[in-house]
């Protein structure tokens, strides 16, 4: 039993399609995993570097911060030492207070970069936003750029927001402060994105996102602003947090929408931990999509929690052992095979479920539990096929992962 490939649901909402460098998004394009660099971007070797490790992870798209003049001509050196490394990942400029400076005074950095980021609640203050929104949207369109209109519940555009807390204290029944936020971050995004097409931006180089850190309230605000436009969208939280916390809040938050059709790329906003690879956010998207059915990036480990049936840590030693197998050898298989990322192995502990999840899975072992036979046999394709026993049961098994997967996935370009 293999992983169901469904690209977006069937009821997913029929956005605009639009191309960030090589990568389709929108439409009925597959939902796309983005990230963003941490380093100082005027440094490039840092900068590419860290956007080669994002790749290597499978981010689709990566966002660097353009925030001052060196970094603003960093970025073509970024993308040439990313091109030495045949690396075709898209770079996103992140663009707060002086995008429309940097983007005039360095030509190269505009064209270099695949799509621009802009925030309407800092693109201007006062007189000036609307000429540097109109500046920021009219290189867009010279240089044919999409642009993501990015809205922060931290950082929202001050005069929407009161002009919306003015007409909600005229009701009579006036509307929680909460709820007129959540209008004034969707009144925010589609006014701009209503502007950036009059001023010549087609819809479809428009990507809208609405950010807050709490899952609730970012679900009531997608749910709406997937309703009232057509415009892809971008899903995250603005800030998930650390370690287990930001991986829940995160899963919590962007796989009510998924399953509801709503998105079309998303990042995953970790806190990581000091010197830790900024890759953990690849893999959790990655996760949240192939959970949902709705990408397929690795084949799946099956693996026992324990209980008191189990009779050692052997199990739990070996499912490591081989998620650890599958992501090393992932991009030598991918590029040899065809379908192997939607591979499912079981690697169970006794004899309650174990047989039957070996059985499911594409490949699967059983391993014995407190007073079971100490044998270990394996299912491949529902069939048992093998039977291990002592100390070489993982090796033996990852050998004949290896062996499987030969067998069973088309070679590429046969």
């Amino acid at each position: 039993m293999s992983l169901r490939f469904c690209g977006k649901l069937p009821d997913q909402p029929d956005t605009h399609s639009c191309h960030v460098g090589g990568v389709s998004l929108g439409g009925k394009s597959p939902v796309v995993v983005q990230s963003m660099t941490n380093t100082d971007t005027a440094d490039t070797a840092a900068t590419a570097n860290q956007c080669f490790e994002l790749y290597q992870a499978g981010s689709e798209l990566v966002r660097i911060t353009v925030n001052t003049p060196k970094a603003a001509a960093a970025v073509p050196e970024i993308r040439r030492r990313l091109d030495d490394l045949n690396c075709p990942l898209p770079l996103i400029g992140d663009f707060h207070y002086n995008g429309h400076r940097l983007l005039a005074d360095c030509p190269d950095c505009a064209v270099a970069l695949a799509k621009y980021r802009i925030n309407p609640g800092n693109v201007g203050f006062g007189q000036k936003k609307d000429a540097q929104f109109t500046a920021l949207i009219e290189l867009a369109c010279r240089h044919e750029k999409p642009v993501r209109i990015g809205v922060n519940g931290g950082s929202l555009d001050q005069s929407v927001l009161t002009r919306l807390m003015e007409e909600n204290n005229k009701r009579h029944a006036p509307k929680e402060n909460s709820t007129i936020m959540r209008e004034a971050m969707i009144a925010s995004a589609l006014e701009s994105a209503a502007q950036a097409e009059s001023l010549g931006l087609p819809g479809k180089h428009i990507i809208l996102s609405c950010k807050v850190s709490n899952a609730p309230d970012l679900i009531a605000i997608y749910r709406k602003l997937a309703a009232r436009s057509r415009y892809a969208l971008h899903l995250g939280l603005t800030e998930a947090g650390t370690g287990s916390r930001g991986i829940v809040a995160s899963t919590a938050a962007l796989a009510v929408l998924l399953h509801q059709g709503i998105g079309d790329t998303l990042r995953v906003s970790l806190t990581p931990q000091p010197g830790a690879s900024r890759a953990e956010e690849v893999i959790v998207a990655q996760e949240i999509l192939q959970s949902l059915n709705l990408r397929a990036f690795t084949p799946q480990v099956v693996a026992c929690p324990g209980c008191g049936r189990t009779a050692s840590d052997f199990f739990q030693e070996l499912a490591q052992a081989v998620q650890s197998h599958l992501r090393v050898r992932m991009p030598t298989w991918k590029s040899q095979y065809r379908g192997v990322e939607r591979m499912n192995v079981a690697v169970m502990g006794c004899v309650v479920n174990g047989p039957g999840e070996s059985k499911h899975a594409n490949i699967g072992i059983s391993l014995p539990g407190a007073g079971e036979a100490p044998t270990a046999p394996v299912y491949e394709d529902g069939v048992k096929t093998a039977t291990l026993k002592g100390e070489r049961i993982a090796a033996e098994f990852l050998d004949l992962i290896e062996g499987y997967v030969a067998r069973s996935y088309p070679q590429r370009g046969a």
